[in-house]
C-alpha cells in the first residue's frame, strides 16, 4: 500500500562531531509533509514499478558512492556529498571542508567593509543564490544581494543605478569555466561601471570558478578565488560555494541550511517506499504524467517567501528531465514541464484554466504552516474578527485544492512548519533526490545537458556571421538582407536577425522599409 501522507522531523545531528569545519550540518525542526491524498495513486502501483525503483535505489547509492553517472563527460556527480562530506572519497571531502573554512575565514574577515554585494552569473549559478537569498532576507541580514542574471545591457544599467554608489559593493562572479557568455558580458560591464566611477574592480571582487579556468586565471589578483568542481552541475550547486558564499555574506546560517539538506538526504536514502518522500514525489509523477511527463507541474507556493521556488525548480527539473535519448540511446523524448508563481496571486491569473481548461497538469502546493515571525503586527492583525490575512492565505490554498480536485485534477501538497535556513535546505534536497529517482525511473541521464550546449553553438555560429557582416558592410558594399546572405553563404533569416538589431541600435544604416530593406556601413 503506498502510503499518501508523510510527515517526519527534520532532525540531524551535526555528521562529523569532531570535525574542524565551521559548518558541521545540524538542525532540528519539525512538521515536514508529503501530502499525496489528491494524486489518486493505485494501491498496485508500488508493485508494478518495483523493478525500475529497486534500480533507481541502487542508481542513487551508486551515485553517493562515487560511481561515474555521467559517462557523456567521464564524471562523478557530487552534489549530495556537499550537505555530508563524510561520504565523499577523500579528496572531495578535503575539498568541501576546505571550501568552508575558505568561505567562514573571508567573510568573517571583511566586517562591514562590503554591505552590499553583487553576484554575477546564470543558470545555477544564480537560480539556487536567488532563490535562497529571497527566502531567507531579513531585516538585520549582514549585506544586500543583487544579481545580474542575463546579457540584457539595460537589465545591467538597471541593477547597476540602484545599487550605486559601487564603493562598497563586493561583486561576486560565478562561472565553472569563466567562458560562459552571459556571466563574462555582465562581468565586463561592471568592471568598466567600476572604472567608470574611478574605482579599482580588483579590490572588490571575487571569483568562484574552477581552478586553471579562463576566469580563474582573470581573477588572479581579485580578493580571493573559491573552488567549483567538476563533480557539481550548476543546477545542483546550491549547497557548494556557489550558494554558500552569497548566503553567508548575507547572514545566513549555513550550519541550519545545510542541515536541512543533510536531513533530507538522509530520509531519502531509505530503499523502503514508505519512508521515502523523494521516491513517493517521483512515483507521483510517473504516474500522473504517464512516464512520459504527459502533464506539466504548476508549482503554487503560498508563501511569498517562495516565489522563486519554481523559477529555480524550472532549470532542476527540466535541465535534468528533459532528453532526447534515454541512457541506451533510444529516441524518447522525456521531459517535465514546470512553471508557477504564488498562490493566492495565481488565483487571478491562470487558476481559472487549471478549474476548468485543459486538464494537462498537476499541481504541487507548498503549505507553510506559520504565517510569519511572532508578534509581528501584521501577522496578528484580524482582518475581521478572528481572522488574520494568513488565515485566508490558508483557506485560499485549501480551497483551491478543492476546486481542483472536484474538477478532476490531481495535486501535492508539500508542508513547511515555517520558512527559515533548514526547511529550505531540506525543500532543496527533496526535489534534488527526486528528480534523480524520476530520471532513473524513466532511465535518462539526469546530469548532461546536450541541448543547452546546442543553443551555445548556434549562438556563436551567429555571432561569427555578425562579425563577417559587419566586415563586408564597412568595405563599401550595401544590400538587403538576402543579397547578403548569398554573398556570405548565410541563411538570409539569420542575416536579417542580426542587420535588424544592428540598425535598431544605430551600428548600421538601414532604409527602413521592412523586409527588403537596404543595410549599410554608418562608416
Amino acid at each position: 500500500m503506498i502510503p499518501v501522507y508523510w510527515e517526519h522531523p527534520l532532525i540531524t545531528e551535526p555528521t562529523e562531531p569532531d570535525s574542524t569545519a565551521p559548518w558541521a550540518p545540524s538542525c532540528s525542526v519539525a512538521g515536514f509533509a508529503l501530502d499525496l491524498r489528491w494524486m489518486n495513486l493505485p494501491a498496485a502501483l508500488e508493485r508494478e514499478l518495483a523493478a525500475p525503483l529497486t534500480r533507481a535505489f541502487a542508481d542513487v547509492i551508486a551515485t553517493e558512492h562515487g560511481a561515474v553517472v555521467n559517462a557523456d563527460e567521464g564524471r562523478m556527480v557530487g552534489h549530495y556529498w556537499l550537505r555530508s562530506p563524510e561520504l565523499a572519497p577523500r579528496p572531495q571531502k578535503d575539498a568541501i571542508h576546505a571550501s568552508w573554512h575558505q568561505v567562514d575565514k573571508f567573510v568573517s574577515g571583511l566586517a562591514k567593509r562590503f554591505p552590499r554585494v553583487l553576484v554575477v552569473g546564470i543558470g545555477g549559478s544564480t537560480l539556487g543564490p536567488q532563490f535562497v537569498a529571497d527566502a531567507l532576507t531579513r531585516p538585520n541580514d549582514h549585506r544586500t544581494i543583487h544579481f545580474l542574471d542575463n546579457t540584457d545591457p539595460d537589465g545591467m544599467a538597471r541593477v547597476l543605478h540602484v545599487i550605486a554608489p559601487l564603493s562598497d559593493v563586493l561583486t561576486v562572479v560565478i562561472s565553472k569555466s569563466g567562458g560562459t557568455a552571459e556571466t563574462r558580458n555582465g562581468m565586463l560591464i561592471v568592471r568598466e561601471a567600476y572604472l567608470r566611477a574611478g574605482l579599482d574592480f580588483e579590490k572588490h571582487a571575487v571569483a568562484v570558478t574552477q581552478s586553471g579556468s579562463a576566469l580563474d586565471k582573470v581573477a588572479a589578483n581579485w580578493l580571493a578565488r573559491f573552488p567549483m568542481w567538476d563533480w557539481v552541475g550548476g543546477r545542483t550547486s546550491v549547497t557548494s560555494v556557489v550558494g554558500l558564499l552569497p548566503a553567508a555574506l548575507q547572514g545566513v546560517d549555513i550550519a541550519h541550511f545545510l542541515g536541512g539538506a543533510a536531513a533530507m538526504d538522509a530520509w531519502t536514502r531509505e530503499a523502503r517506499l514508505a519512508d521515502n518522500p523523494a521516491a513517493l514525489l517521483a512515483l507521483a509523477w510517473y504516474h500522473v504524467g504517464n512516464g512520459r511527463g504527459d502533464r506539466a507541474m504548476v508549482v503554487l507556493p503560498y508563501k511569498d517567501r517562495l516565489m522563486l521556488l519554481s523559477k529555480y525548480l524550472q532549470q532542476l527539473i527540466m535541465e535534468s528531465l528533459g532528453k532526447r535519448l534515454d541512457r541506451q540511446g533510444a529516441l524518447v523524448h522525456q521531459g517535465l514541464v514546470v512553471y508557477g508563481n504564488k498562490g493566492s496571486t495565481d488565483q487571478h491569473a491562470y487558476v481559472q484554466q487549471l478549474r476548468d481548461g485543459r486538464d494537462d497538469f498537476f499541481a504541487t502546493f507548498i503549505e507553510v504552516l506559520e504565517d510569519g515571525r511572532p508578534n509581528t503586527p501584521e501577522v496578528a492583525f484580524e482582518v475581521e474578527p478572528t481572522v488574520t490575512a494568513g488565515d485566508f492565505l490558508s483557506g485560499f490554498l485549501a480551497g483551491t485544492r478543492s476546486a481542483l480536485s472536484e474538477a478532476g485534477r490531481p495535486s501535492v501538497t508539500i508542508t513547511l512548519p515555517w520558512v527559515d535556513e533548514a526547511t529550505i535546505g531540506a525543500v532543496i534536497a527533496l526535489f534534488e533526490r527526486a528528480v534523480s529517482i524520476y530520471a532513473s525511473l524513466i532511465d535518462v541521464n539526469a546530469y548532461h545537458q546536450p541541448g543547452v550546449e546546442a543553443g551555445k553553438v548556434a549562438a556563436t555560429r551567429l555571432l561569427d556571421l555578425q562579425k563577417r557582416l559587419v566586415e563586408h558592410l564597412a568595405a563599401g558594399r550595401k544590400g538587403n538582407a538576402d543579397e547578403l546572405a548569398v554573398a556570405l553563404s548565410a541563411d538570409p533569416r539569420d542575416a536579417f536577425h542580426i542587420l535588424r538589431h544592428l540598425a535598431a541600435n544605430g551600428r548600421i544604416a538601414s532604409d527602413g522599409e521592412g523586409l527588403g530593406r537596404t543595410f549599410a556601413s554608418l562608416g
